[in-house]
């Protein structure tokens, strides 16, 4: 296992994805484990050029992904640290969305949910409305 570093990574689909990479072998093949691949694009504007970050994989929550090695064309380690730190800001508020997502989405438990009485209290309950419909 060697040792992790920041790439831009070209894949045979075309495209290109830039994460936190560290290469590995598992059986008797070489891998990269990637830490939150992502998209960088480079937009080129009058006032400049810009980098649009997006996620490589859109619906997964995991963050680790191994790829191997015959489905990339080229890599190259990147030491920019204005790269890199549009990353992490990036990876960041990922993480802050997905942590306020979930927090908006937790189920408050209520009494009008699941289970509120025990197996001999709603018997009770079902024999007398058994008996009942039965006297009518």
């Amino acid at each position: 296992m060697g040792d992790e570093f920041y790439s831009s990574i070209k894949l045979i689909t075309g495209e290109e994805i830039f994460a936190l990479v560290l290469p590995d072998m598992i059986e008797d093949r070489q891998v990269l484990i990637l830490q939150s691949p992502v998209i960088i694009k480079v937009i080129t504007t009058s006032h400049g050029s810009l980098l649009k970050v997006k996620p490589w994989m859109q619906l997964p929550n995991d963050d680790i992904f191994v790829l191997n090695m015959d489905k990339v064309v080229t890599m190259s380690e990147i030491t920019d640290e204005s790269v890199i730190q549009i990353y992490h800001n990036y990876i960041e508020e990922c993480e802050e969305e997905y942590q306020e997502k979930k927090d908006n989405y937790e189920t408050k438990i209520t009494d009008k949910m699941g289970y509120v009485s025990s197996v001999e209290e709603a018997r009770k309950k079902l024999e007398d409305l058994f008996k009942g419909s039965k006297e009518s």
